[in-house]
């Protein structure tokens, strides 16, 4: 579609007359829009009065094919100032919040608590910007748990952080013979044992996890035996580290924890005691639910020598007690009764154990001695949580090495 030469109005109008049973159409688009934009700056339509533009309207409209409508948005943007041509596509997609340092920062977050659950992980990146001011994590705390699902399987995610789940065995349920009765104050205790496996006949070190019921405030120790003569001081040295008047001491019937020692230390303390019932799977679940989220998480399922006991009860008591208690976020159960009366378990909200036991009242009535809140809060400000995760799992690194400088030596 070409013209070389400037028709005029009157040579249009005969065009257009004489063509009525004619129809034209364009090869192309391009072809078309560039004619348009060529006949309108040379019949100078912007200058043109009202029934001039409609004599060149209805000329575009014959020459080209095009309705009335297509034409009028061709004449829009000339009459803007703008030249007649194709618009690239654009496909409508919603604004981008988080950039490509948001999900590094998530993944540096996710490596040093190694790989929380959405909702504790919410609730750090919350902590880390409004609590300790970090200014990477502002659009971060406005994640929701979705979301922070969905730039988990991302590109740049998976490009900073690679997760391999091993496979878990099924856990055993261990019940009770006499439900304790916290009625809403700290103080009572679950504890389990965990065994860090054998190899080549050579018992592994082994673990013991005291969990409290109300708070979640958690201690673990590691002993290289569980008989009473090995047990009994790490127990003590446990106990000590809570900062509240232990009341009562749950564990399953073994031997470890039901013997005459232990129950005579407990009633020294004037520790309430109890022990499991058959056929109540749950009664337990608060600690067996920690030995796999916290003990198998951080300290794995492989073996390790019981002669690594004491490296290892240092580094919980310097580093991976005050972490889980002032840094880790943990999720507390509500139950919701439906209209049919079935119970159901839910997690409304994320809290530290320190932040829940300074939520409860009378609080300066469970401390013990000369503890304050005041001397908790300005430990658990010391570092940010993210700050104190890394240099626990810088300790933990340099605690693993060790074991195997030991082996090949």
């Amino acid at each position: 579609m070409q013209t070389k030469d400037k028709l005029s109005l009157e040579q249009i109008r005969a065009l257009v007359e004489a063509s009525q049973e004619v129809e034209f159409a364009g090869l192309s688009r391009e072809e078309v829009y560039g004619w348009v934009n060529q006949t309108l700056r040379q019949q100078g339509y912007e200058q043109l009065g009202r029934n001039a533009r409609g004599l060149v309207r209805r000329y575009l409209q014959k020459m080209t094919g095009l309705s009335r409508a297509q034409v009028t948005r061709l004449i829009t943007p000339y009459l803007q100032g703008q030249e007649v041509k194709i618009r690239p596509y654009r496909r409508h997609r919603f604004a981008k919040r988080y950039t490509h340092s948001d999900s590094e920062v998530l993944a540096q977050v996710d490596e040093a608590h190694e790989g929380l659950s959405g909702p504790a992980t919410q609730k750090i990146l919350q902590r880390e910007c409004y609590d300790f001011g970090d200014a990477r994590y502002q659009r971060l705390a406005q994640l929701s748990v979705a979301h922070l699902y969905r730039l988990r399987k991302g590109s740049t995610y998976r490009q900073r952080r690679v997760v391999y789940h091993a496979t878990r065995p099924s856990p055993v349920a261990i019940g009770e013979r006499r439900a304790p009765q916290p009625n809403g104050r700290p103080g009572y205790l679950r504890v389990d044992t965990v065994h860090q496996g054998d190899w080549d006949s050579l018992k592994g070190v082994y673990h013991i996890n005291a969990v409290d019921e109300v708070t979640q405030w958690e201690v673990v120790g590691a002993t290289p035996q569980i008989s009473e003569a090995f047990l009994l001081p790490v127990l003590e040295a446990m106990l000590r580290q809570f900062p509240f008047r232990i009341r009562g001491f749950h564990s399953d019937n073994g031997s470890e924890f039901i013997n005459h020692r232990i129950a005579k230390l407990l009633n020294k303390l004037l520790i309430e005691q109890t022990k499991s019932r058959p056929r109540r799977s749950n009664d337990n679940g608060l600690v067996e639910a920690k030995n796999g989220a916290v003990i198998r998480k951080h300290m794995g399922y492989g073996h390790i020598a019981a002669h690594h006991a004491a490296a290892i009860e240092e580094f919980y008591e310097n580093y991976f007690n005050p972490y889980l208690n002032f840094h880790r976020p943990c999720g507390h159960a509500e139950i919701v009764v439906g209209a049919k009366g079935k119970r159901q378990r839910i997690y409304p909200w994320y809290a530290t154990p320190w932040e829940m036991l300074r939520c409860l009242p009378g609080i300066a009535g469970y401390l013990q001695g000369d503890l304050t809140t005041a001397e908790l809060e300005r430990q658990s400000r010391t570092q940010s949580d993210t700050q104190a995760a890394r240099q626990m799992q810088a300790a933990k690194e340099k605690l693993f090495a060790s074991f195997y400088q030991k082996r090949s030596a």
